[in-house]
C-alpha cells in the first residue's frame, strides 16, 4: 500500500486499493510497513465439537447455571422431605457429590438438582427443543454413565424423577436478553473510563458561538460531499450473485467479494471525511494512521447505523444495496457478530439523530486520545474536547426537553468500543477459516500472516 492518506481512486478492486491512498504524503507507507492478507468478512465459522455427547453438554451447560435463577437451590432429601425450608443459595459442596440422574461426579446444583455437567446440558436442551425420545428397551433401562448415552428416553425421565424442574430452563431468547443486560450493566460501569469527559453544565443554555456553527455546516457538508464519491463507485462493485445454486463456492465467493468491496468504499470515505475534519490534518503522519487504524470499525459501524430501516429490519449501502440479518451471514459473517451491529443499528435508530449529531460523534471517535500508538495525546484530546463542547451546545440547543440526550449519545461510544472486540473476534475466526483480505483491510485491522 503507497499511503495511508491520500485521495480515493475509484477502482475498487483488491489489487487497486493500494494506490487508495497516494497524495502528497506517500512517504506514510514507509512507518506502516508490509500488509498482510486475512479476510474480515470471510465465511461462517463452524465450531467442531467431539462426537461424544458428554462434550457437546458440558460446552452448552457452562452459561447456563450462571443464569438460571433456579439453577441453584436445595436439594430434596428423597428420603426424608423436610416441612418448610427457607430460600438461600445452595449448601457448599464437598467434592465428591455424584450426579443423582447418572452417578457420575456432580459440578452442582442445576434445575433443583444435584447433577453433572453432562445431564444438566442434556435436560436444557431437550426442554428448550421439547425433545420426545423412545426407548427400545420397554423404558426401564438402570441409568449410568454408560446408559445415559444409549437411551435419551430413561434419562430425560431419569431427570425429571430426580426433580429438575422444566420452568427453570430459560429459552435462547431469555438467555441473550440476559446477557445483554449484563453487558450494559458493565457498560455503565465502564462509562466513566471510556466516555470522553463532558464539560461541566453551564448556568445557562449552551449557545452555538460562530466558530462551532461554521464547523458543523463544515462537517454535515464533508460528509454528504464523501457519501456522494462512494455513491459513484457502486458499480464497481462486484454483484451480488444471483445463482441458482446459492451454496455454490462461486456463489459464496461472490458475496464475500461483494461485501469486502463494500467495506473498502467504506474505509476510503472515512478516510475523505477525516482530512476535513479541522485539526487532523495538523497532527503528525504517525498520529493521523495511529487514529485511522483504530477507529476505523467504529465508525464504520455507526455510517452502518445511519442505513438502518427499522421496518424491514435491513441495513442500505450505496443507496441501491440492502442486506438484513440472513444476508450478512451468507456473506460469511458470524452471528456473533451480525446481531450485535443489528441491535446497535436498531438502538442508534431510536436516538433519531440528524446529519449534524452523526458527524460530531464520528469526530468524537476519530479524536480518541487512549487509542494505541498515539504520540501527542494531549492535543488530539484537546481537538475531542472541541467537538464535544460543539455536541453538548447543539443537542442542548435542538433537544432541550430531553436532559439526558447527551450523555445516551456519548454512552454509544461505549458501546462501540464492545463492539470493536467481537470484531476482533470475527477476524481471528477468519484467520482459522484461511481468509484473505484485501491489502488495504489486512492492514487497517492488523492481520498478519
Amino acid at each position: 500500500m503507497s499511503s495511508w492518506l491520500g485521495p480515493p481512486v475509484p477502482n475498487i478492486t483488491p489489487d487497486s486499493v493500494v494506490e487508495l491512498w497516494k497524495t502528497e504524503t506517500e512517504d506514510v507507507v514507509d512507518s506502516l510497513g508490509k500488509v498482510g492478507s486475512n479476510f474480515i468478512l470471510g465465511e461462517e465459522v463452524s465450531t467442531s465439537l467431539p462426537s461424544g455427547e458428554d462434550s457437546e453438554m458440558g460446552q452448552n451447560a457452562g452459561p447456563t447455571s450462571v443464569l438460571f435463577p433456579c439453577s441453584e437451590v436445595h436439594p430434596e432429601s428423597t428420603e426424608r422431605r423436610p416441612l418448610k425450608r427457607k430460600k438461600g443459595p445452595a449448601p457448599k459442596m464437598l467434592g465428591n457429590e455424584v450426579c443423582s440422574v447418572c452417578g457420575d461426579k456432580a459440578s452442582g446444583f442445576h434445575y433443583n438438582v444435584l447433577s453433572c455437567e453432562g445431564c444438566k446440558g442434556f435436560f436444557r436442551r431437550s426442554v428448550i427443543k421439547g425433545a420426545r425420545y423412545t426407548c427400545h428397551s420397554g423404558g426401564h433401562c438402570p441409568m449410568d454413565t454408560y446408559m445415559r448415552r444409549k437411551c435419551q428416553e430413561c434419562r430425560l425421565r431419569k431427570c425429571r424423577q430426580a426433580g429438575m424442574r422444566e420452568q427453570c430452563v430459560l429459552s435462547e431468547e431469555q438467555i441473550r436478553l440476559k446477557k445483554l443486560k449484563r453487558q450494559e450493566e458493565e457498560q455503565g460501569q465502564a462509562s466513566q473510563a471510556l466516555t470522553p469527559q463532558a464539560p461541566s453544565p453551564p448556568l445557562a443554555l449552551p449557545q452555538l458561538s460562530p466558530e462551532q456553527r461554521g464547523m458543523i455546516e463544515k462537517l454535515v457538508a464533508a460528509q454528504q460531499q464523501c457519501n456522494q464519491r462512494s455513491f459513484s463507485d457502486r458499480l464497481r462493485v462486484t454483484p451480488w450473485p444471483l445463482a441458482p445454486d446459492p451454496q455454490s463456492r462461486e456463489a459464496r465467493q461472490q458475496r464475500f467479494a461483494h461485501f469486502t468491496e463494500l467495506a473498502i468504499v467504506s474505509v476510503q470515505e472515512i478516510v475523505d471525511f477525516a482530512k476535513q475534519l479541522p485539526g487532523f490534518l495538523q497532527l503528525s503522519r504517525e498520529d493521523q494512521i495511529a487514529l485511522l487504524k483504530t477507529s476505523t470499525i467504529e465508525v464504520m459501524l455507526l455510517e452502518t447505523s445511519r442505513r438502518y430501516n427499522p421496518g424491514s429490519e435491513s441495513i442500505t449501502f450505496l443507496k441501491d444495496f440492502s442486506y438484513n440479518r440472513d444476508d450478512f451471514a451468507k456473506a460469511g459473517l458470524q452471528v456473533e457478530f451480525i446481531n450485535p451491529i443489528f441491535e446497535f443499528s436498531r438502538a442508534m435508530n431510536e436516538l433519531q439523530l440528524n446529519d449534524a449529531e452523526f458527524a460530531l460523534l464520528i469526530a468524537i471517535s476519530i479524536f480518541s486520545a487512549d487509542r494505541p500508538n498515539v504520540q501527542d495525546q494531549i492535543q488530539v484530546e484537546r481537538l475531542q474536547h472541541t467537538y464535544v463542547e460543539a455536541l453538548h451546545a447543539y443537542v442542548s440547543i435542538h433537544h432541550p426537553n430531553d436532559p439526558l440526550m447527551f450523555p445516551r449519545m456519548l454512552m454509544k461510544l461505549v458501546s462501540l468500543r464492545t463492539l470493536s472486540s467481537v470484531h476482533s473476534e470475527q477476524v481471528f475466526a477468519l484467520r482459522l477459516q484461511d481468509k484473505k483480505l484485501p491489502p488495504l483491510l489486512s492492514e487497517i485491522w492488523d492481520v498478519q500472516e
